[in-house]
C-alpha cells in the first residue's frame, strides 16, 4: 500500500487498514507474541484456511506483520507484528475497555427491564 491509495482522514486510514474483524483478532493474537499458521488458525476459531491467508497477506503488505518462512520439512512459517503493528496495541486496549463497559451497560439495562417487568 502506498500513501496514494490511503484515504485523507487519518480515522479512515486506520479502518482501511482493519477492514474486517479477523485483522484485529489476529493482531490480538499476535500481540502475545510470534505465532505459527496453525497456531493463528486454531485461536481464531471459525476461520478458514483462505481467509487467514488472504489477511496475513494484506497484514504483510500493509507492513503490520512479518513473515518468516524456515526451509525445512514440513515447512515452518512464522508471523510476528511489526513494530507499527505493535502499536495498534493502544487500539485494542481501547476497544476492549469499550467492549467490557458496554456489556456492564447492558447487564444494568437488563436487570432495569426486569425489575419493571416484575
Amino acid at each position: 500500500m502506498n500513501l496514494k491509495e490511503l484515504p485523507a482522514c487519518p480515522v479512515e486510514t486506520t479502518l482501511k487498514l482493519l477492514n474486517n474483524k479477523w485483522k484485529v483478532l489476529i493482531i490480538r493474537d499476535l500481540l502475545a507474541g510470534t505465532k505459527r499458521f496453525n497456531e493463528l488458525k486454531n485461536s481464531l476459531g471459525t476461520i478458514t484456511q483462505k481467509v487467514l491467508t488472504t489477511n496475513l497477506r494484506s497484514m504483510e503488505e500493509s507492513g503490520l506483520v512479518t513473515r518468516k518462512v524456515y526451509q525445512q520439512i514440513p515447512p515452518k512459517v512464522e508471523y510476528t507484528l511489526t513494530d507499527i503493528g505493535y502499536s495498534l496495541a493502544s487500539i485494542l486496549d481501547s476497544m476492549a475497555e469499550w467492549g467490557s463497559a458496554y456489556k456492564e451497560y447492558l447487564k444494568i439495562l437488563n436487570k432495569k427491564t426486569n425489575t419493571k417487568n416484575s
